[in-house]
């Protein structure tokens, strides 16, 4: 399961009613890829170390990078320019703050 929702990742992309669910497919899609990567780079499973029970919350900085991630790689689907670009500006530092080793 996913730390970010899709109705969450719709507000991230400021999704009005009238667009429906015609990309949930896709978001979805976006939207593992982009916890994959994070857990990627942390270096463990989000899920397996927070939120679970005598364990602390997933942290919203953790939720946030993932959320970026996912809507950036939506939005710059299609622009070539763009997506050969590192990932939004911000998002490897927040992934950095929880990473349990370095290089």
């Amino acid at each position: 399961m996913a730390i970010v929702t899709l109705q969450e990742i719709k507000e991230q992309l400021s999704f009005t009613d009238d667009i429906g669910s015609v990309d949930d497919a896709l978001l979805d899609r976006k939207i593992h890829a982009a916890q994959n990567h994070v857990e990627r780079l942390l270096g463990f499973k989000i899920e397996e170390t927070f939120g679970g029970v005598d364990q602390d919350p997933i942290p919203p900085l953790l939720v946030e990078a993932v959320s970026q991630l996912a809507a950036w790689w939506y939005e710059n689907r299609e622009t070539a320019g763009e997506a050969s670009r590192e990932a939004p500006f911000g998002v490897r530092e927040m992934i950095t703050e929880y990473r349990e080793f370095t290089f």
